[in-house]
């Protein structure tokens, strides 16, 4: 089967042709495991949750290297908002365009292209491609992938875009819930409540000087730990009802270390603390949390904490990959941290498992109308990539 650049940017297209947000990534994981079992991957196959996952098999000894993408997708809003049809896999002016382009369709189809090239000269140790699921609502895929163990790679390379960077970690991030309860009423009748609202200026003023204070946590890569409040509501939600809770919604990008424990008891300690409440309220914090179901018909409750991770720029993964890139880009890669979360927070975070990123693409076009990915770009990742893994797999055994 035809292996080349182009190829995988028609595969690329096929992908962004199937809509798949989270939850709803059955078509394009079959489409994705159809695509290793034409390349020839000695073995391909879809998990519980819905994970995709192939193997080329190494010549035995070897270290295992991992490349992981994601199969889920953010919703295109208003495709009148588009330059192009966000799901026409369009290809004009140099860019392949559309939801997924670069995150993360684009990237998922050189990864698995470049594990495809070893089928003719094998690696040193097995090269798994794993493409999961829920990645953009907490990563349920990866963590799921490695807590039953199926693969147990050495190293990780994900596939979000980095600009052709090596990318060494990420702040974590964790919704809260800040809840405030007093006590329901009809609003003809305000005397007769406790409104949780006449207690929210005190409460959002407490989160600013909290935010504030969290300036003093700082990475001196990864930059400054931040919390902001991002949404407020009311249960019941009846415009002539008083609620008996006002919630409020804060993200806090965490840095590496922090616990979903530990963020809820230190904003609700300073809460506590630094908010005053009226005679008959209450103030409560938690984690966030969503209903999941995976498209095979497994279900959870989720939380939404992500934890970040940081690998050392000395560290002989990163610093073998730069090496291995720099002839094929025309310059040495910057080796730095992303400036959002990714999978790498399960597999470095909290298995410890060395993790990097390497893709095309610029950040900012992620989650927007513009998404678009340089394909000149991303030939240079693509030629580049099997001397990273090779390298990458070098570098853990010597």
């Amino acid at each position: 089967m035809d292996r080349s650049f182009s190829r995988a940017v028609e595969f690329a297209g096929d992908l962004i042709r199937i809509p798949s947000v989270s939850g709803s990534e059955e078509e394009v994981a079959h489409r994705v495991l159809r695509e290793l079992r034409e390349l020839g991957f000695d073995d391909a196959w879809i998990d519980e949750v819905g994970n995709v996952i192939g193997r080329v098999a190494g010549t035995g000894g070897g270290p295992t290297v991992m490349l992981s993408s994601h199969l889920d997708i953010v919703d295109a809003g208003d495709a009148a908002g588009w330059e192009y049809d966000p799901f026409g896999g369009v290809v004009a002016d140099g860019f392949l365009h559309g939801r997924g382009a670069m995150d993360i369709k684009g990237p998922l189809a050189i990864q698995t292209y470049a594990a495809a090239a070893f089928l003719d000269q094998r690696p040193v140790g097995d090269v798994i491609v794993a493409h999961t699921v829920y990645e953009e609502r907490g990563g349920w895929g990866m963590q799921h992938l490695l807590e039953k163990g199926d693969v147990r790679p050495d190293a990780v390379i994900i596939g979000e875009s980095t600009g052709g960077d090596i990318c060494t970690g990420h702040r974590g991030r964790a919704e809260l819930m800040v809840e405030i309860s007093g006590v329901a009423g009809h609003a003809s009748a305000p005397d007769r409540a406790r409104n949780p609202l006449y207690c929210m200026g005190s409460v959002l003023e407490a989160i600013r000087r909290f935010g504030e204070l969290l300036g003093n946590d700082r990475d001196p890569e990864l930059g400054v730990a931040t919390a902001a409040p991002t949404e407020v509501r009311t249960l019941p939600a009846s415009r002539n009802v008083i609620p008996d809770q006002a919630i409020i919604t804060i993200d806090w990008r965490v840095l590496p270390g922090w616990t979903a424990d530990r963020t809820i008891s230190a904003l609700e300690s300073f809460l506590r603390d630094h908010a005053r409440l009226d005679e008959g309220c209450t103030l409560s914090v938690r984690m966030s949390t969503e209903n999941q179901r995976s498209y095979t018909g497994l279900e959870r409750e989720s939380e939404m904490f992500s934890p970040g991770f940081l690998l050392p720029q000395d560290h002989p993964v990163p610093q073998a990959a730069a090496a291995a890139a720099e002839p094929f880009l025309g310059r040495r890669p910057h080796i730095r941290p992303w400036a959002f979360a990714t999978d790498g927070g399960h597999t470095c975070g909290i298995h410890g498992i060395p993790t990097i990123g390497f893709a095309p693409g610029e950040e900012r076009h992620a989650h927007t109308n513009r998404e678009r990915l340089d394909l000149a770009d991303a030939s240079r990742v693509f030629a580049a990539y099997p001397s990273v893994i090779a390298s990458v797999q070098e570098s853990l055994a010597a």
